[in-house]
């Protein structure tokens, strides 16, 4: 019995040893039809590619390519697209540019009927000499122009057109455009004009006339003592301004419209008279009598005084005419053209300063107004 069982125990030892060697112990001795094997080259071959280069080609964005130069875009087709810098526009031959308004800018105040001048200044900005062009009327009023000649402009030269113009005399405002034609009669543009094309003139009619006499009241009187109500008494030593019709002036006359301004009653005093503002007409003019009241019984006092017509505007007070006059018998006529002034809102101020002693400066205006002559 244990020797039957010493065998079966060596013959069990033998199978055993036999099994091990049947196991795989590496690839090549493995059995290419099992499937573990099939799965561990697969395994193997999916390693291997991860660590490897792949040999597809992935899609890249082209290099950079310099500024300012053409750039060749591959398209789907055969066709290349190729993207070129600007070329310059080519050059115009009739072409002008307005430059500015010489005289008379947009919304001039202007008196009915006035004749006037409008100038622009342009620049021939083509590449053509001028020679032979005008200037024509294209809309709006024309307003019976006289027109002046173009002269020869060379390209790259300014010059100055004008025209002479006749206001209409009803209220109102009225533009005037105009244009400029090559001798075959074309057209030229005008850049930075009217639209591009021409260029205009715009004026502003109104009710002309300020009468200074009417709007006394409504003035603001002061002297040295500070404000004054127009009126009077003339009896006031601190100065008055008041209405004196009818009463003899030292040339004997007595007359209508008359604004007595006496000067506070002191050496070198003075009396002003700041009127509302007025916007002025081409072509008005200041007119007035200056002078003094003759004494009670006629003759003349001891005036002695500085008549003042002044303005004032944006806050500044500017002269127009000063003159001096002492009590001898004539009155003086004045008349300022204020031309300089047209189209503009000013404030005028009437003065009189008493040269020394204020004594007798009975200072009258005679019908102070603005008007065109």
């Amino acid at each position: 019995m244990f020797k039957t069982l010493r065998i079966i125990s060596i013959l069990s030892i033998a199978v055993l040893m036999i099994s091990a060697c049947n196991l795989p112990s590496n690839a090549a001795t493995q059995d290419p039809n099992d499937p573990n094997v099939v799965f561990t080259a697969a395994a193997l071959t999916v390693q291997a590619q991860l660590t490897q280069v792949s040999p597809f080609s992935t899609p890249t964005l082209p290099p950079p390519q310099p500024t300012n130069t053409a750039v060749t875009i591959p398209t789907a087709g055969p066709v290349l697209a190729t993207i070129t810098p600007n070329i310059p526009p080519t050059a115009v031959c009739d072409q002008a540019t307005f430059v500015n308004d010489v005289t008379i800018p947009d919304g001039t105040a202007t008196a009915p009927g006035a004749t006037f001048k409008k100038t622009w200044r342009l620049k021939n900005t083509g590449t053509c000499t001028w020679s032979g062009y005008t200037l024509v009327f294209d809309s709006g009023e024309s307003m019976a122009p006289v027109i002046d000649p173009i002269g020869t402009v060379a390209p790259g030269q300014e010059v100055d057109v004008s025209v002479t113009f006749t206001a209409p005399t009803a209220p109102g405002d009225y533009r005037s455009y105009w244009r400029i034609r090559n001798p075959s009669g074309v057209l030229l543009p005008v850049l930075g004009g009217w639209q591009s094309k021409g260029f205009f003139v715009y004026i502003k009619i109104g009710s002309s006339g300020y009468d200074f006499y009417s709007r006394a009241s409504g003035a603001t009187w002061i002297s040295g003592f500070g404000n004054l109500t127009f009126g009077g008494p003339d009896t006031d030593v601190n100065g008055f301004a008041m209405y004196k019709d009818g009463q003899k002036l030292e040339d004997g006359s007595s007359l209508s419209k008359v604004i007595e301004t006496s000067p506070q009653q002191v050496d070198n005093g003075v009396i002003t008279g700041r009127y509302p503002a007025y916007t002025v007409v081409a072509g008005e003019h200041f007119t007035a009598k200056i002078g003094f009241l003759a004494k009670p019984d006629g003759t003349c006092g001891t005036g002695s005084v500085k008549f003042q017509l002044n303005y004032k505007e944006a806050g500044v007070l500017k002269p127009l005419g000063e003159w001096t006059e002492t009590c001898d018998g004539p009155l003086k006529s004045i008349d300022i053209d204020l031309t300089s002034l047209a189209g503009k809102s000013v404030e005028f101020v009437l003065g009189v300063l008493a040269n020394g002693p204020a004594a007798q400066d009975w200072a009258v205006w005679v019908a102070p107004q603005i008007a065109i002559p």
